[in-house]
């Protein structure tokens, strides 16, 4: 390879230039390349063996990857086996050990809470907080059903049956990012197993259709191209300050962004689960032939519609159904966006790890009802950060990331939830009204 120089035993030793050429673009198209503690490795066949799928270990291809190979990988000893065979060479030894673009400091002193946390045992999950969340869920269920078993099928017993199944949706599905990110045991295929079971089970989704898109929002949220999360711009949304002004430069108009913040309330909240999740998850599940989680999203399909059919028949069954994704849908979409669509949403920048979580995300203020209300999401800054770690132990945490945002002068922010639910049609607003601007004057 030009450039490089071989070591001993056969080893060859990369400048960043020449590993930056290597990100599946460019002049080699083919090769993709990343480092991971020094050492350079070649994944552009294993990407599509990847595990965690082909797309979120290709979005840093052509970058360092430490801070997010540390963050990901329950047992690195063991995952490390399996990347000795992609090894082609180390970092020269006048090369830094990341991009020098990125704040040396700022990395060096992420690692060292990332030791700290570690020290203070804040990835050791509390079995029992768990067991505690999945129980709850299983009473709100079955309640659901004595409430309609008991009062009959009229309006009122119907209606608080589908909330309190819409709460049990939404909260499985806090449970389900639990076991997806592999916060509750200390084994990764432990996790996997009961994930399939809560996602599939409890939820009718697929877990392969999950980790495909969530790792990459990990990897790099708020990334366009890179993160699934911010894919309805341009079609739908106009979305951060950059990327909305360059659709107007470019004369781009899918839809009449100027009124996003208004029209968010349609295709938005109530839409989002029931109009799209929904159905794709089987396109998904078939066309990539994961099989077994398509026989567990049926095992729900078929409990709930046995359990209600012989109260409600098929058109209430089915009226039912819709109405518990509709709350859930809104639930969800609320939650979730709340941390991330007011943040800063650009192409990605390559900057390092702990910048890359921060500009992206945002906290809601701790409460009993903050917490479970979102699974614990209103901490998004830590669980970004360190996405293994148990959420009990996201509190811990935060006075220390805080105080690294302090020293580096990084802003933490942290709101109440009603401000934080504004804040996403405000954001939507702004980025409409920069569009619209740079449409008509630029």
């Amino acid at each position: 390879m030009e450039g490089s120089e071989p070591v001993r035993g056969g080893m060859r030793r990369f400048t960043w230039e020449e590993i930056g050429q290597r990100n599946g673009r460019g002049p080699a198209p083919q090769e993709r390349w990343l480092v991971i503690d020094r050492k350079v490795y070649d994944i552009s066949h294993f990407c599509r063996r990847h595990p965690g799928g082909s797309r979120v270990i290709s979005h840093y291809a052509g970058q360092d990857a430490t801070d997010p190979f540390i963050a990901f990988h329950l047992d690195k000893t063991l995952v490390r086996k399996y990347m000795n065979p992609l090894l082609i060479g180390e970092l020269a030894p006048d090369q830094p050990s990341f991009e020098p673009s990125k704040n040396k400091k700022l990395v060096e002193d992420f690692r060292e809470l990332r030791a700290t946390v570690e020290r203070m045992g804040l990835l050791q999950p509390n079995h029992a907080f768990f067991i505690l969340c999945l129980c709850h869920i299983l009473m709100l269920d079955v309640a659901a059903w004595l409430i309609i078993w008991y009062f009959g099928a009229s309006l009122v017993p119907f209606l608080f049956s589908a909330v309190l199944l819409g709460t049990v949706q939404a909260q499985a599905g806090w449970l389900q990012h639990d076991f997806g990110h592999l916060s509750v045991f200390s084994k990764s295929r432990w996790n996997h197993w009961v994930h399939k079971f809560v996602i599939g089970h409890l939820k009718g989704a697929p877990a392969s259709w999950w980790n495909h898109l969530h790792f990459q929002h990990h990897a790099k949220p708020n990334c366009f191209r890179k993160d699934p999360d911010v894919n309805m711009h341009p079609l739908f949304f106009a979305l951060g300050k950059t990327l909305s002004v360059e659709l107007g430069v470019q004369k781009k108009k899918f839809m009449p962004y100027n009124h996003q913040h208004k029209y968010f309330f349609i295709i938005g909240p109530p839409a989002l689960v029931p109009l799209y999740f929904q159905w794709y998850i089987f396109y998904f599940a078939v066309q990539r032939k994961q099989w077994v989680d398509l026989a567990w999203m049926l095992s729900f399909y078929i409990r709930f519609f046995l359990t209600y059919l012989p109260f409600l028949g098929v058109k209430g069954t089915l009226g039912l159904h819709l109405l518990v994704r509709f709350i859930e849908s809104n639930w969800f979409v609320w939650v979730t966006q709340m941390n991330h669509i007011p943040m800063h949403i650009d192409y990605d920048k390559n900057v390092d790890w702990f910048s890359t979580q921060l500009q992206a995300t945002c906290n809601v203020h701790q409460s009993l009802f903050n917490d479970w209300f979102s699974g614990h999401l209103n901490f998004q800054i830590e669980h970004h950060l360190f996405p293994t770690m148990p959420r009990h132990n996201y509190w811990k945490v935060a006075p220390l990331v805080k105080s690294l945002c302090a020293k580096h002068g990084i802003e933490y922010q942290c709101k109440p939830l009603l401000t934080a639910f504004a804040d996403i049609v405000h954001s939507l607003k702004d980025s409409g009204e920069l569009w619209l601007d740079a449409y008509l004057h630029k």
